[in-house]
């Protein structure tokens, strides 16, 4: 109910066929980052080629909903942030929300997408119970953005140290409202509605068929994840359904048009993404091997089973009576040049305003990591993956000593392998940046070993509140530095070893 696609878009993609843009086919399990075809099958036929594509809603952050004042927020009771616009109330109007359209036009700069500075709302019906108008307002016509990219990166053969960038076109972003939420109680066999997400804006970005396998579709999401989480314009928290993807996958020969489609709904976790999308893809190749056909279907994604599971048909094209939205007005943006001179600035959204105070890009920050502080480039993408680390990292290398390349190798080595197995975020560590800070500064003034550091760190992950400099004088990890003090303890050893010791000089 959340994410129901984006009509015609997918389809015309698809019917392209052989006319539209050549995919990078590769293994369905594994990406092949050089390229090629999944290999013939029992068939003995040619390779086959995989094609996916994506549909992502991104919830918007925002204070309020898109056409409404009412209040966004996470797990709060059933139908407490429901105005009388979100049920749908007779005479009631939509007014935009102009946070949604200025983090919409932040979010298609930073996709290097083309901003229609003139967009329009279109109403798209369907009957769903958690939709009480009956149709979703959203952009079908003319969108707020079309035409982008986005560059991701991957590695090869599974090694972080061989890493290739790759691209996919980004069709269109546009404008929506969400709808609401179903709660299917099998024991009373009735279902409760949640209106409190009706109404909460959404940005659809809709990316053309250029992926191939299920790794690539993950990085392609990761990337855009920071990117949202970096502008500000999404928290895209996948738990939270803050972010959700729809999976179109096909396969086919090479030569051959497009084969049919197949679409993974509503998949909220980049790990499944992967999943999903790897074994739909060996399953219409298998169906296809063994004489089957592939049905224009929705299908979703059973977690526990590792599969996909059929949901319903596609193939009676169903109408949605798009019409325009005779409640909103053209959606209109500027730019320095088009701003009228006697406008109010604070009631218009301004493009070129919004382009100059974009912050670094995830890509930007990882080449001034590696620029700035001489790690290699896959430890900047590590940095990055992880919601607090860079500033964790960058905390640690201003408060010690250690050269940056050293201290990135406890960062992700010691802190990151712990934080995982104990399944803690960078901001639960009971090992603040500037504890470790200070045991780094204690190993680079050789005043401890390596070895002895390790064990200090497995100290302070108890978390007892006591500093490195305590846990070695109360362990007795000093290294000793005095000579005549090291010719006493090593003379007592001897002394103490008599017999061993002539046995060792006579044998």
């Amino acid at each position: 109910a959340a994410a129901r696609g984006c009509g015609g878009i997918w389809r015309r993609a698809w019917q392209r066929g052989a006319g539209g843009p050549t995919p990078r086919g590769q293994r369905a399990v594994a990406c092949n980052a050089t390229g090629g075809a999944v290999p013939a099958g029992k068939s003995g036929l040619a390779p086959w080629v995989p094609v996916v594509g994506l549909e992502i809603h991104a919830q918007i952050s925002s204070n309020s909903k898109l056409f409404s004042g009412s209040q966004v927020q996470f797990a709060a009771p059933p139908n407490s942030l429901v105005s009388f616009f979100d049920a749908s109330l007779p005479g009631t109007l939509p007014v935009l929300n102009r946070r949604c359209v200025e983090a919409a036009v932040m979010t298609a700069l930073a996709l290097n997408c083309s901003i229609n500075k003139k967009s329009l709302f279109d109403r798209k019906h369907y009957f769903y119970a958690d939709l009480p108008a009956g149709y979703q307002i959203t952009q079908q016509r003319v969108p707020i953005a079309v035409n982008g990219s986005l560059s991701y990166s991957l590695c090869t053969n599974n090694k972080m140290s061989q890493m290739v960038t790759k691209t996919v076109r980004i069709k269109q972003i546009q404008l929506e409202q969400d709808s609401g939420k179903s709660l299917h109680d099998d024991t009373r066999t009735q279902t409760l509605v949640d209106l409190n997400r009706a109404g909460v804006g959404l940005m659809e970005v809709v990316m053309e068929p250029d992926m191939c396998c299920g790794e690539e579709a993950a990085a392609a999401v990761r990337e855009l994840q920071l990117i949202l989480q970096t502008l500000g314009s999404s928290q895209a928290v996948m738990a939270e359904g803050q972010l959700r993807v729809d999976a179109n996958v096909s396969v086919h020969h090479p030569g051959e048009p497009y084969g049919v489609r197949t679409e993974v709904k509503n998949i909220n976790s980049v790990r499944f993404l992967a999943k999903a999308v790897d074994y739909e893809i060996q399953r219409q190749i298998e169906e296809l091997e063994n004489g089957g056909t592939i049905l224009n279907e929705t299908r979703a994604f059973d977690s526990k089973l590792g599969c996909t599971i059929p949901m319903r048909d596609k193939e009676g094209k169903q109408d949605y009576r798009f019409m325009p939205e005779p409640n909103l007005p053209p959606l209109i943006v500027y730019d320095a040049k088009s701003l009228p001179a006697n406008m109010n600035h604070q009631q218009v959204v301004n493009i070129d305003w919004i382009h100059e105070r974009l912050p670094d890009l995830p890509s930007v920050k990882r080449e001034k990591l590696v620029e700035q502080y001489g790690i290699l480039p896959e430890h900047s993408f590590t940095l990055l993956n992880e919601e607090g680390l860079t500033e964790f990292y960058e905390n640690v290398v201003k408060q010690t000593k250690m050269k940056p390349k050293k201290v990135i190798g406890w960062i992700l080595n010691d802190l990151l392998s712990y934080l995982k197995q104990h399944s803690l975020t960078v901001k639960e560590s009971p090992v603040s940046s500037f504890l470790l800070a200070d045991l780094l500064n204690l190993l680079e003034k050789k005043e401890i070993s390596s070895t002895a550091a390790k064990q200090v760190l497995a100290e302070l992950w108890k978390g007892e509140g006591k500093t490195p400099l305590e846990i070695v004088r109360e362990k007795k990890l000093e290294l000793i530095q005095d000579q005549k003090e090291l010719e006493q303890i090593c003379q007592a050893v001897i002394d103490g070893q008599e017999n061993e010791v002539i046995m060792r000089v006579l044998g």
